[in-house]
């Protein structure tokens, strides 16, 4: 009945977002970041082991001759273990401090991975379209909710 009283307050705006508190967040908008950052720290750990095998062996991986990229593999391999390295530390930063900065930043480095697992597929098809579809979900969690857990850093 206190809407209808003289004097009551509606609330402004019903966007997203707007008239919540930190309280209200749903847990399943905390779970998808936390999820999103945990993965983002597996897909650099899976980057980096990939890229340590190959400049440990150079014949570990088998590369055809109609390859779009021409790297050698040694080469390729230090490329994967510091882009590891990289989207290890946007999903340790996610997990962190959750702020807009951190989710863009590993928005862009999990679309770097995902375009970087296609150019691997030669190397290993099952294991690059694995990282493909976890590179699919961490952008989905962090863009999804990005709105909704800004509210918790208020």
């Amino acid at each position: 009945m206190a809407q209808y009283q003289e004097g009551a307050q509606r609330p402004a705006s019903r966007e997203r977002g707007q008239g919540r508190t930190a309280e209200s967040v749903s847990p399943w908008v905390t779970g998808f970041t936390v999820f999103a950052g945990i993965m983002l720290i597996a897909i650099g750990s899976a980057h980096f082991i990939a890229g340590l095998a190959a400049v440990l062996d150079d014949t570990f991986y088998v590369v055809g001759s109609n390859y779009t990229m021409r790297f050698d593999v040694t080469t390729w391999g230090w490329i994967q273990m510091v882009a590891g390295v990289v989207v290890g530390l946007a999903g340790a930063g996610v997990i962190a401090g959750n702020s807009v900065t951190a989710r863009v930043i590993a928005v862009l480095v999990a679309g770097a991975s995902l375009i970087w697992s296609f150019y691997s597929i030669p190397y290993y098809p099952v294991w690059s379209i694995l990282i493909i579809a976890l590179d699919v979900a961490v952008i989905w969690a962090l863009v999804a909710h990005g709105g909704e857990t800004d509210l918790q850093a208020r």
